[in-house]
Formats: C-alpha cells, sequence, structure tokens
C-alpha cells in the first residue's frame, strides 16, 4: 500500500477509510480470535485491567486510567498503538493527518479540489499516530487546541477573520492519532472545559472562528486518585463524557513483582556475567515494596510505585559490583550487607507522613528492610515466637550459645574479599547445621546468603544484637553484650 502515491491510485486500490476506535476495536478482535495478548510486557493485569481495557476499546469509549504512581498507565496508553494499523495514508502537506477521502481541514479540501485525482497523499506509520501531553497548570487552550497566529496573518497578508491564520494545537495535530493526556487533574478546569465538544461531538473551538472539525482521535487520560483531593480535580461534566474509567493496581503477589522488575531493570552486561544474585535477594527486595504500602510511616495514599524495587535491584548490583572491584574478586555473589547500598533509592521513591518525617527517610528505610527480614523469616526457618517457655529448647539454641560464648563479637567487614567472607561464615559451625536441617535442597550459590539472612532474622526477633560501622557489621550476643556494657 506505500508504494501508493496519489488519491487516484488509493480509490483503485480499494482503500476503505476507517475511524481510529474501529481500527483498534477491529484489530483487537483479530487479536482475541487469534489469542494473541494485546498487551504483552504488562504483568499483574491479565485478569483484572486488561480485560476491562478490553471491552472499553470494543466500546468504542475514550478512557481514563485510575491509578496510584507506577502502575503502568502510560506504558498501557502505549501498547494500544500495536492495535492500529501499520500505515494510514494522509494528505501530504496536511497539518492535522487529513485522510484524502475525507478531508476535514480547508488545505486538504482546496488541495483536493485543485488536483482531484493526482492529489498526492503520503503514508503515516502507526509509531507516529501517538501523542502526549503533560498536563500543568501552565498549559493554555492555545497549546492543546489552537490559537490565532498573527505572523501566519502577515505572511499571508491575511485577516484575523480569515481561518488559514489559525495556528492548531496539539490535539487538532494529533487527528486520527491516539492522544493521551497525563495527571488529568492537574489541568486547570476553565482548559478541561475546552474538551467537552471534542470528546462528544469531535470539534474544536477557536477563538471567535465557527469551525466544524470533526476530529478523529482515541483520547487516554491518566489520572492518581489522590489528585481529586490533593491538587485538583476533574470536573464532573468531562468525567461524564469519558466512556470507561479503569482502576489500575500494584502487583499482587512477590513473584510478579519480581518479574515486572527483572524486566525493567536497566543492568550493563558485565554485571549480569559478574554477580549473581540469590533468589532470596529477589525476594527480599520485592518484599520492601510491600512493606512499605503498609507501612505507618509511608502515605500508602501516594503510592510505592513499582520502580522503586527496579532502582533499588539496580543500586543493589552496583553496591556487589564496586565491593568486588575493591576486593579483587572477578566474580561475586550478592550479601545481605549489600542491602544498605539500597536505602537512596528507597528515601528517593517514598513519600512519608508527619511521623516518618519524624523519624527521618534514612530510618524508615533501614526500618522497612528490618520489617522484610522479619516477615520472609518464618516462611524459611522455624518461626521464634515472642514468648517462649522458660528451658523449652528450640533450633537456634546452639546458634545463639555461640555468639554468648564469643564475648567479642562476630564481625563481618566489607572490605573482605569473597574466600575471606566464606570463611568467616563457615566457622559458625552450628549455622551451617541449622542451613543443612531446614533448607536441605538449597542452592550451593545461595547457602551463605541464607546464612546471613539467618544473622539478621535472630536479630530482628532479639536474639542477637546488630552494629553498623563504616566498615561493616558485627554481630553479638545481647546479653553478653548488656555484661560487657556494666
Amino acid at each position: 500500500m506505500k508504494n501508493i502515491q496519489t488519491l487516484k491510485e488509493l480509490k483503485a486500490s480499494g482503500y476503505q477509510s476507517k475511524s481510529i476506535k474501529d481500527e483498534l476495536r477491529d484489530n483487537l478482535i483479530e487479536n482475541i480470535k487469534n489469542k494473541k495478548p494485546s498487551f504483552t510486557g504488562i504483568h499483574g493485569y491479565e485478569n483484572t485491567v486488561i480485560p476491562e481495557l478490553e471491552r472499553a476499546i470494543l466500546s468504542r469509549h475514550n478512557i481514563n486510567l485510575l491509578g496510584l504512581r507506577g502502575q503502568a498507565k502510560t506504558r498501557l496508553a502505549r501498547l494500544m498503538l500495536q492495535l492500529l494499523d501499520e500505515n494510514i495514508p494522509v494528505v501530504e502537506g496536511s497539518e492535522i493527518n487529513d485522510d484524502p477521502l475525507n478531508p476535514i481541514s480547508r488545505y486538504a479540501k482546496e488541495l483536493i479540489s485543485e488536483k482531484g485525482d493526482n492529489t498526492p497523499i503520503t503514508w503515516l506509520h502507526r509509531d507516529e499516530r501517538f501523542a502526549e501531553k503533560l498536563a500543568t497548570p501552565d498549559v493554555t487552550v492555545a497549546d492543546i487546541i489552537g490559537d490565532v497566529d498573527p505572523i501566519k496573518a502577515a505572511n499571508l497578508k491575511l485577516s484575523y477573520a480569515d481561518d488559514r491564520v489559525i495556528h492548531y494545537g496539539m490535539i487538532p495535530r494529533a487527528n486520527r492519532c491516539i492522544f493521551v493526556i497525563n495527571e488529568l487533574p492537574d489541568l486547570q478546569a476553565r482548559i478541561q472545559v475546552a474538551l467537552f465538544n471534542i470528546l462528544q461531538e469531535g470539534d474544536i473551538q477557536i477563538r471567535g472562528f465557527k469551525l466544524r472539525m470533526p476530529l478523529d482521535m482515541q483520547f487516554i487520560f491518566t489520572a492518581n486518585p489522590e489528585d481529586y483531593t490533593n491538587r485538583g480535580s476533574i470536573v464532573t461534566p468531562l468525567k461524564d463524557r469519558i466512556g470507561s474509567q479503569i482502576l489500575t493496581h500494584y502487583p499482587a503477589t512477590v513473584e510478579i513483582a519480581k518479574t515486572i522488575t527483572a524486566q525493567e531493570a536497566k543492568l550493563d552486561e558485565r554485571q549480569k556475567g559478574r554477580i549473581y544474585v540469590p533468589e532470596l535477594a529477589t525476594e527480599l527486595l520485592e518484599q520492601i515494596s510491600f512493606e512499605a504500602r503498609e507501612s505507618s510511616y509511608v502515605d500508602v495514599k501516594s503510592g510505592v510505585s513499582a520502580r522503586l524495587s527496579i532502582t533499588a535491584y539496580e543500586n543493589l548490583l552496583s553496591t556487589a559490583e564496586r565491593r568486588a572491584l575493591l576486593s579483587g574478586d572477578e566474580k561475586t555473589t550478592v550479601r545481605l550487607s549489600d542491602f544498605i547500598g539500597i536505602i537512596p533509592a528507597i528515601t528517593g521513591k517514598i513519600e512519608l507522613v508527619y511521623e516518618g518525617e519524624q523519624e527521618g527517610a534514612d530510618v524508615v528505610a533501614n526500618e522497612l528492610l528490618n520489617s522484610a527480614i522479619a516477615t520472609l523469616f518464618p516462611e524459611y526457618f522455624p518461626k521464634i515466637e515472642k514468648l517462649e517457655k522458660q528451658g523449652e529448647e528450640t533450633p537456634y539454641d546452639d546458634l545463639v550459645s555461640w555468639f554468648f560464648q564469643k564475648s567479642d563479637g562476630f564481625e563481618l567487614l566489607d572490605e573482605f574479599d569473597d574466600e575471606r567472607y566464606k570463611a568467616e561464615l563457615d566457622a559458625i559451625l552450628p549455622l551451617h547445621d541449622l542451613i543443612k536441617e531446614h533448607q536441605p535442597d538449597i542452592d550451593e550459590r545461595d547457602i551463605y546468603f541464607e546464612k546471613e539472612f539467618v544473622l539478621w532474622g535472630l536479630v530482628q526477633f532479639k536474639k542477637l544484637s546488630k552494629y553498623e560501622y563504616a566498615e561493616g557489621l558485627k554481630f553479638q550476643d545481647p546479653y553478653s553484650d548488656f555484661i560487657n556494657s556494666i
């Protein structure tokens, strides 16, 4: 079809004009019939958001994606491009992508009237049929709809009463395209009002001109629920004109979150080959986000973006990489102590309530890490009860006794290379026996991470004490520590 260059050739080809909403609908129907997924790379929405989005497309609706930050709202909108036809014909030189068989602009109508079947046409690829605008308070009607252009009037020697002096805004220029307005509530109310006719009749109104331009568009809006009360609101008549409002959500399980992080994290190929990440480390990383969404220190209404886990994962590997470079190790495995390196990724991604601000972002981030360890610990090792009967034996007695006898404590320093790190942990014989008994099928490469995980877990349940130094960590029996302080 791209070889067709004139209106005559287009008519002879049997091409039939189709609205953008019909394009989306027809191609979605084909995908559904052929069992072909339309929104690849989106995880956790298979039974919730995606069916609702497909129903909205089948209904030819404009759509509002309502959800907290980091819930793939813009990603969903961009993926809708794949449901458009690969190429569509456009009148050559048209500012608003006029359909050669159904022109709406004065320019296209006059060109076709003048050249008839010899009217030149070009082809617009679907990747070029996407326009996006972030709604900010400074957006004007001229930006998104259009205005009179005095320079054009002067150059063409036309009066302001002539519609040829109009400069089209973003929306008319996105005719026959998907147009996304992000953070819709941030758009001033008077600007939202300007969208009424476009959504309902497809008309645009610029200054005092009587324009009848039935724009062919697929609108997608995104909004944060908190915005309705925090920064602005979507005016009621505009909400009434949006066909479907779809609620997005965060991953429901750690497994889904791990899949998203692995897909989105931007890693250097050298990191992938040099650093091994234990399975428990990836679970712990994702659990931190889950803990943040439940924390009394974090403003859950603001949301905890999936970007927290993604950037934290990148930081985690960089921390291990830097440590290996300093110690001279060619390859290394992520250690639990490397998680200290993800604190900056956490503090930049969470909004704190008053109590959290009083504690401080760093303290809250460390608390989230500790909470994640405490949550996962019973899934791997016997649960430690808060209240234990006097004289009752526990699986951790030998391990705690080992630390009690080592009154000067046990240190794991950052400067240790992998050989020294493993040797230090191997010296704790009860720790090796505990892993062997309760994790008999563990991957050999994961053993040392789990050994350190046990120590951190015992700290959370008050069996051991942990001290952080600039050089590393020190674990100690809490009672001997108390006695030494006396």
